[in-house]
């Protein structure tokens, strides 16, 4: 090791202990790496890994940013959870792989990548943002056909551009979070767009409309929002 190295560890640590949110996410990482190895299929419940809180920290610190830009897609099913409590778990798993075999062929034949499925909804990712937009109405509009034990699934999304970091299969970074807190202020049939997804569209292939009551918790401060439709 050279004699630069343990300064810049020292310099690293003292900065660590002087912020809160640093020291916060360690903390974190060190208990879900200990929770991964007793019991690997436990971060699945808990919806988030070790790896995201060691990603958070390296984007605490300025870096973690992938080296390809993508649109980031999340859906989900409006109201699943309600319906799902009533409906018992043989209609909902039903509904679900109904909705599976309606959707993903809509974004698979653009272009996109399905990174995970979660629960009612998925994550997808597109080279191209307009793709991505239009993968999201097809996948809203082919669900106009299915429907379990009478009732009709609704999907919505969110689309954000940036440049998420790839880990093994997944994707993780501020982008990705950007995404999902856009996709959950959707409405039922809803596909809304950031304002990084606006700049990469033209506007004679989708209409926008800024969504002018924009709150989600977690997103960035002044992060506008649009819905967007098929121009």
């Amino acid at each position: 090791m050279s004699r630069e190295a343990p300064g810049r560890l020292g310099r690293f640590l003292q900065r660590v202990d002087s912020d809160p949110r640093l020291v916060k996410l360690l903390r974190l990482g060190r208990r879900l790496s200990a929770l991964t190895a007793e019991q690997p299929g436990a971060l699945r419940e808990v919806g988030m890994s070790a790896l995201q809180v060691w990603q958070g920290l390296s984007e605490a610190q300025g870096r973690g940013r992938g080296d390809r830009e993508l649109a980031i897609v999340f859906t989900d099913l409006a109201d699943f959870s309600t319906w799902a409590l009533d409906a018992g778990d043989t209609q909902a798993v039903a509904l679900l792989r109904e909705v599976g075999t309606a959707i993903e062929p809509e974004i698979c034949s653009r272009g996109g990548e399905i990174v995970k499925r979660l629960g009612d909804g998925l994550m997808a990712v597109f080279e191209d943002a307009g793709r991505a937009i239009e993968a999201a109405h097809a996948s809203a509009q082919a669900l106009e056909g299915v429907q379990v034990d009478g009732h009709c699934p609704r999907l919505r999304a969110g689309v954000h551009a940036g440049r998420p970091r790839r880990i093994g299969g997944d994707y993780f970074g501020v982008d990705v979070n950007i995404a999902a807190r856009v996709a959950e202020a959707a409405g039922p049939g809803e596909v809304l767009v950031s304002e990084a997804v606006h700049e990469r569209v033209e506007a004679d292939k989708v209409q926008l409309k800024r969504r002018w009551r924009f709150s989600a918790k977690g997103a960035p401060k002044g992060l506008k929002v649009y819905a967007a439709e098929p121009s």
